[in-house]
């Protein structure tokens, strides 16, 4: 079993537009989770958009916090992509990764995050 410090947060709910994470206490748009916690996943720090979608940056703090598996999530509607480049990278360093649309990823994360340091990029709409 994980130490609780380093655990990953569950999520307690999604909808449109909001993404409410165990121990905060204002929801995300967008959120990082990871290994002993998350925060806003602000696209332009990275220059992520929609298209060409999640970059390398992005998944990198996940691993910089310890996840050993990866959850990205591509929206409600599925709109947002995830380049082959991202995809590459995580399997090149042995990173098992899931791409789903975000209520699937909820779902798949929180199972993961019972007994995985699991991280995860979760957009909340389109």
């Amino acid at each position: 079993m994980m130490q609780t410090r380093n655990r990953s947060p569950r999520i307690n709910h999604v909808s449109w537009g909001r993404l409410e994470v165990e121990g905060e206490a204002e929801p995300y748009k967008d959120a990082k989770l990871f290994p002993g916690g998350s925060r806003d996943w602000n696209w332009r720090e990275t220059g992520t958009s929609h298209n060409p979608g999640i970059q390398i940056a992005d998944v990198q703090e996940l691993l910089d916090h310890g996840a050993t598996v990866v959850v990205l999530s591509r929206g409600m509607a599925e709109c947002l992509h995830v380049p082959r480049e991202t995809l590459d990278f995580l399997k090149e360093i042995q990173i098992a990764v899931h791409v789903l649309p975000t209520q699937h990823a909820v779902a798949l994360y929180n199972k993961l995050a019972k007994t995985e340091p699991v991280g995860g990029l979760f957009h909340t709409t389109c």
